[in-house]
């Protein structure tokens, strides 16, 4: 079943879907920009840092319409994902993902990131992603190889054909490298801003020790895994190729991973971004338990899996492309095949720079980024409505806005910036919110209504301007006059 066409059957998946229904009814009086945010009584958390940032933001954006997406964006995941509660005296947040009543590892992390900055500010904040944290360690224990999760652990996983069928409490069990990461990302940079230890309870070290556990085994240094995954009767994309266990791989240090971010099936075993990704996870990981003494020796084989892995993406994943030099490979086999593209979800070859701010001035990474927004990646796509990385998750011809704001986030360029911008403002059908994907040339065409990720990341985008590049919110960005669009099918 695909992920945009699951049933939405919870109290706040039904909560989402009012949001939908409301949006479709601002539709015909869209020129007036009434906010397309739940009733407050409606909404599944409230925060009066949150609510702050965005009145102060607002005020400072000329645009009338960018200044409404962001008024209905930025909140999207609290206003309409968030079930949060105490649970054996610990706070406990889990957090769905939009239009699926389950919780993504990868998404959760990301859907609340640009509420991290107000951790200290609003106890609130502070509480949802201390409740979140501990969420995740218990779905790590439950199955370090699934990618999702609900919150009755009792409950059948809708995808329970596939082979094996997964436990219960599991939602899917695609198994992810950046799942695993996203985890130790928000644990990290949560202590780090607030210097709260007291995540690093028992369960949280179990859960982290298994993380790294199932990198180890993943590393695949006897050729063995005991990962597979068969979905029958469905696209190539949603299950790896030879009975579910993958193409062949020869070890080189890397960590495979069956599935992209985007949840569709590797091509080549050693996904780059994701091990990027891990090689800084697992350097974070080995900091906290040196800084809180928790165990000595294991933070010097997390650091010692870090250096390996990053070793083995400069050996192996930097080929030399014919019209950019040397760039970055986004898969590759270990035998020397290597796979020239991008996806748009992070993290993605783009959102490095995002990730880790030090490949801003890497020569390779800027290779990577010029070849990416070229038409020698076959997933960079320009049409009639704009330009973006598309990906195979989609099809052929939907650009995901998710890749335009990372190009945004990435760029040092005020004209890049605005262009990006503008495109976004001008592709999201009249709804005000973000979107999966749009057709390159119709943006009427688009896929999920109600993606949180992609709505708090435009939002996160906008932050990051009024901070760093105020003068770029005082531009009207607005096409006029405005399409009639009509609501999506």
């Amino acid at each position: 079943m695909k992920r945009r066409n699951f049933i939405k059957t919870t109290t706040m998946a039904g909560v989402g879907l009012s949001l939908i229904e409301l949006t479709a009814a601002n539709l015909n009086i869209k020129k007036n920009y009434t906010s397309n945010r739940p009733p407050i009584d409606q909404r599944t958390f409230t925060s009066e840092a949150v609510e702050d940032l965005i009145n102060l933001i607002k005020n400072q954006i000329r645009d009338e319409e960018l200044s409404w997406i962001f008024e209905n964006c930025y909140p999207n995941t609290i206003d309409t994902t968030v079930d949060y509660e105490i649970i054996d005296g610990k706070p406990d947040t889990f957090i769905i993902t939009g239009d699926i009543d389950a919780m993504w590892l990868r998404d959760s992390t990301a859907q609340v990131w640009p509420y991290l900055p107000l951790v200290n500010k609003d106890k609130k904040i502070k509480n949802l992603l201390k409740g979140l944290i501990n969420r995740q360690a218990k779905c790590v224990i439950r199955d370090p190889y699934a990618n999702s999760f609900y919150k009755d652990l009792s409950r059948v996983s809708a995808h329970n054909k596939d082979i094996p069928t997964p436990i219960a409490g599991v939602h899917e069990q695609k198994w992810e490298v950046d799942s695993l990461c996203y985890v130790i990302r928000l644990s990290y940079h949560y202590y780090k801003l607030t210097g709260d230890n007291s995540i690093f309870d028992q369960t949280w070290i179990q859960s982290s020790k298994i993380i790294y556990d199932t990198f180890l085994t993943e590393q695949r240094k006897d050729g063995e895994s005991p990962y597979t995954f068969i979905r029958k009767g469905t696209a190539m994309v949603d299950a790896p190729v030879f009975s579910g266990t993958g193409r062949p791989i020869k070890p080189n240090g890397m960590i495979c991973s069956m599935f992209r971010p985007s949840d569709d099936a590797t091509m080549f075993p050693y996904l780059i971004p994701s091990n990027i990704f891990a090689a800084i996870s697992m350097k974070q990981l080995s900091e906290i338990y040196k800084s809180e003494n928790i165990d000595l020796i294991f933070a010097e084989k997390c650091m010692s899996m870090s250096v390996e892995v990053n070793n083995a993406v400069e050996k192996y994943a930097v080929k030399e492309h014919l019209d950019f030099g040397k760039i970055y490979s986004y898969e590759i086999d270990g035998f020397g095949n290597n796979l020239f593209m991008d996806d748009a979800n992070v993290p993605s070859l783009m959102s490095l720079a995002y990730l880790d701010s030090k490949f801003k001035k890497d020569p390779i990474y800027l290779n990577t980024r010029k070849f990416l927004l070229s038409d020698n990646n076959p997933y960079f796509l320009k049409g009639k409505a704009a330009e973006g990385q598309a990906s195979p998750h989609t099809g052929k011809d939907k650009i995901w806005p998710m890749g335009i704001i990372l190009r945004a986030l990435t760029s040092d360029s005020d004209k890049e910036i605005v262009k990006c911008i503008k495109m976004l403002v001008n592709t999201h059908a009249g709804t005000g919110f973000m979107h999966e994907s749009f057709d390159k040339d119709n943006p009427k065409d688009y896929s999920r209504s109600w993606f949180a990720w992609a709505n708090t990341l435009f939002g996160e985008l906008i932050i990051k301007i009024q901070q760093e590049r105020p003068h770029l919110l005082n531009i009207n960005y607005s096409k006029r006059p405005k399409p009639n669009y009509k609501k999506n099918s």
